[in-house]
């Protein structure tokens, strides 16, 4: 593999010691970390939203624009994320008194 994929091979390598902690989580945790879909689409739902407006006067019109477009962008999430029970249990007791009870 390391001779097909040269570039990639050198990068996990470069790389080992920020990726192998991902590694220590069970596979509820890191499915819910490398899930991006959902976050790729609120992304792309605010890109959306803003992007043939031009410039906003102020702050506050770009916060009420992103907020509903947020709110109507919410409606579409209906699919749970799998294993979230299992996951939202083992981050609280790995980080300890930084979820919410």
């Amino acid at each position: 593999m390391g001779r097909s994929i040269p570039q990639i091979s050198r990068m996990w390598r470069a790389h080992w010691t920020n990726l192998t902690p991902f590694f220590d989580y069970p596979p509820q945790i890191r499915k819910v970390i490398y899930t991006t879909n959902a976050i790729e689409s609120v992304n792309a739902s605010l890109r959306k939203v803003t992007k043939h407006r031009g410039a906003f006067p102020t702050p506050d019109p770009v916060r009420k624009v992103l907020y509903l477009a947020i709110m109507k962008a919410s409606q579409r999430w209906t699919r749970p994320v799998p294993d979230w029970a299992a996951a939202l249990n083992h981050l609280s007791i790995v980080f300890e008194g930084r979820l919410p009870v």
